[in-house]
């Protein structure tokens, strides 16, 4: 059984924190280490602390790498002799994936050893980061720990940053029952890890290098990290204007759905407190949803203190300058002046992207940015070598309609690590119901390659698109009723639902949900006291 008595998540120390430390993914320098890399390599660097949670091998225990172990660059799989597969990243191609290898059924001697790492502690629930902002859920029920998920799983987790990868499937080495090396992953840790399979399910980050100050000033919001800073700024503006007149003033830099449901959420939470500014080069909101969602949104923004700015771009953000900052300090006391100087104030200038509109310039308290991604793969050398990883221009990794990488019929790659293309030509989204689907595909494929079973193509079955617009409003769109669209508290009520069946393990939804059942039922009861006390007080 488990051992809980150990820590709630692996790791593997020191780290390395931040991208832009990553050197890059596939050189050329690595040659030299060969495909059979030596067990006695010996690190020179000492106390490389190592827990892998989730269990190994049949017993369920929680492996621990002792001090002499972690003095070697190798890590030592469990069992020589089974096929071992790592997965880099724990977003929802990575995690789902590792999941769907454990839910299949496999012949004793090719059940694959799994090994999972994330640079985080936490598996992220993406499209529900905007409830957090609301108080609708508590973090743990979007934000749970690997080894919580992977606690009654074969499944080993590592916490760990990737610095390099170095694949030798090239060679040719890619028989099904021969599970010779496929390649080694090298950790910023210092662990190198030698794997028979692979899969890419990196995910992406903000790209805030388009605009000059963005990187410096603007927030991005897509990790817990940055939901949590978000809230955080939110907190400081709401404790220095209470009281005041004075207006929170919010820019939002981009109208896909992330920029609208993040206008939605903060504009009901400020309420008459603040305003948001919405700023997209589109001349519409979310041009790519289906057209009820974007009535629906458009009826909810222009219900609040949302200003729409369409048809713009930003061309820079900077800060005011600290003489204006001291003189609000003078006007507003000592106190308030030292909150000032924690807050500052920023400027953006927007050019128009139409004809017609004039040049403005936008004031605000915080600056959030939800355009483009760039995907977590590092730039690759010249790929005039074997074994380099096919890109895309946007840094992704060209696969086969199986998600195999092309050229590496070892690795897959699937979510925003991966290029895949519809039948109509057209590059897939890199959203969440993308993911959750390649997973699937990719667990399957993982298992017939393994086994010798011929691998299936994946296709993409588009659900529906859903949107939260607040505590108690959403838009649904399913793809089987068409021109239908679910708005409001039913809506609602159908976004959780959809994406409660959609959290990762049996236990974590029923925990959840029996978390969200008892919210519901408490905010139930307090409304009708609210109303009762309301009725009785004007009779």
């Amino acid at each position: 059984m488990a051992l809980t008595a150990l820590t709630a998540s692996a790791a593997l120390f020191p780290f390395n924190r931040g991208a832009k430390q990553w050197n890059r993914l596939f050189p050329s320098s690595l040659r030299g280490l060969g495909t059979n890399l030596s067990f006695s390599a010996v690190s020179q660097r000492r106390g490389i602390g190592c827990i892998a949670s989730g269990a190994t091998g049949t017993n369920g225990g929680v492996a621990e790498l002792s001090e002499a172990d972690t003095e070697s660059r190798l890590y030592s799989w469990p069992d020589n002799k089974k096929p071992r597969v790592c997965i880099l990243g724990g977003g929802f191609g990575g995690l789902y994936t590792a999941l769907r290898l454990e839910s299949l059924v496999w012949p004793d001697d090719k059940k694959p050893q799994v090994l999972l790492v994330d640079q985080s502690e936490h598996f992220v629930f993406k499209p529900m980061l905007y409830e957090l902002l609301s108080g609708e859920v508590d973090a743990w029920e979007i934000a749970p720990r690997f080894s919580d998920l992977l606690a009654n799983t074969s499944v080993l987790f590592f916490q760990d940053m990737v610095k390099c990868v170095r694949p030798s499937d090239h060679l040719g080495l890619n028989g099904p029952s021969k599970y010779s090396c496929g390649g080694t992953v090298h950790l910023e840790s210092g662990l190198l890890i030698e794997y028979d399979w692979l899969v890419l399910a990196l995910g992406a980050e903000a790209k805030l290098d388009v605009v000059p100050g963005a990187a410096e000033y603007a927030l991005p919001f897509s990790t817990l990290e940055d939901a949590r800073k978000v809230d955080f700024w939110l907190k400081t503006l709401e404790r220095r204007n209470f009281g005041q007149d004075s207006l929170i003033h919010v820019a939002l830099v981009g109208c896909g759905y992330s920029g609208v449901e993040l206008a939605a959420t903060i504009s009901e939470r400020l309420q008459d407190r603040g305003v948001v500014h919405a700023i997209n080069v589109e001349t519409t909101i979310c041009p790519t949803a289906p057209p009820g969602n974007r009535e629906a949104a458009l009826k909810v923004l222009s219900s609040r203190k949302v200003q729409l700015l369409l048809g713009y771009f930003v061309r820079s953000i900077t800060k005011v300058g600290d003489a204006e900052a001291s003189e609000k300090s003078t006007e507003t006391g000592a106190v308030q002046g030292a909150i000032e100087q924690d807050v500052q104030k920023y400027v953006l200038e927007l050019q128009p992207a139409e004809r017609g509109l004039q040049s403005k310039t936008l004031e605000a308290d915080l600056v959030l940015w939800t355009v483009g991604s760039k995907p977590l793969l590092p730039q690759l050398e010249p790929r005039d070598r074997p074994y380099d990883i096919p890109l895309n221009a946007r840094g992704q990794a060209e696969t086969d309609e199986t998600l195999r990488v092309k050229g590496h019929p070892r690795i897959f790659a699937l979510g925003d690590s991966s290029s895949l293309r519809d039948s109509s030509g057209r590059l897939l989204p890199a959203t969440a119901q993308v993911a959750f689907q390649q997973a699937d595909f990719a667990g399957w494929n993982l298992w017939a390659a393994i086994n010798g079973r011929p691998l299936l193509p994946f296709r993409f079955q588009n659900l529906g698109e859903m949107m939260t617009l607040g505590r108690n409003d959403a838009a649904v769109t399913p793809s089987f009723i068409d021109g239908l669209t679910i708005e409001g508290p039913i809506g609602h009520t159908a976004r959780k639902i959809a994406y409660l069946i959609r959290l990762p393990t049996d236990e974590h939804r029923l925990r959840v949900g029996i978390s969200w059942l008892t919210k519901t039922a408490v905010d139930s009861v307090a409304s009708i006291q609210s109303t009762l006390t309301k009725v009785l007080s004007g009779s």
